[in-house]
């Protein structure tokens, strides 16, 4: 992982949790660096858009993820996936631009563009 994006991580809540809380399993994360920012792909197979949040707080990144028991309006008839509820956390540095975050969901994959701020981006300095 790139130091420039994560300062800290926080993976999943312990195995042992409380009756009120969750036992998490924490997606694996591809982190991409281009010239003009990273790319965070987090792997949630079963997870849709509506039982997805990623939040922001300051420089905290989190997100969570549910992967339900049932599929809507269908019978399970065989069933090797488990029910899973997904967390991650990350501390962002501040060369990423908070206010530009895009998040994308698309077949079980969440892709999340992180640019860079203008002031860290590489420039040409023209000399005179």
């Amino acid at each position: 992982m790139n130091a420039a994006v994560l300062k800290k991580q926080n993976a999943a809540a312990p195995a042992a949790a409380t009756e009120n809380e969750h036992a998490y399993v924490a997606p694996e994360v591809n982190i991409y660096e281009t010239e003009s920012g990273y790319t965070l792909e987090a792997d949630m197979p079963g997870v849709s858009k509506a039982n997805l949040e990623v939040t922001l707080d300051h420089n905290t990144l989190t997100i969570v993820g549910h992967r339900p028991e049932n599929v809507p309006h269908a019978t399970m008839l065989y069933r090797e996936s488990k029910p899973a509820s997904f967390r991650r956390v990350f501390e962002l540095d501040p060369a990423i631009d908070l206010g530009k975050i895009r998040a994308q969901m698309n077949q079980g994959v969440l892709t999340l563009d992180l640019p860079k701020t203008e002031r860290v981006k590489p420039r040409q300095i023209a000399v005179a």
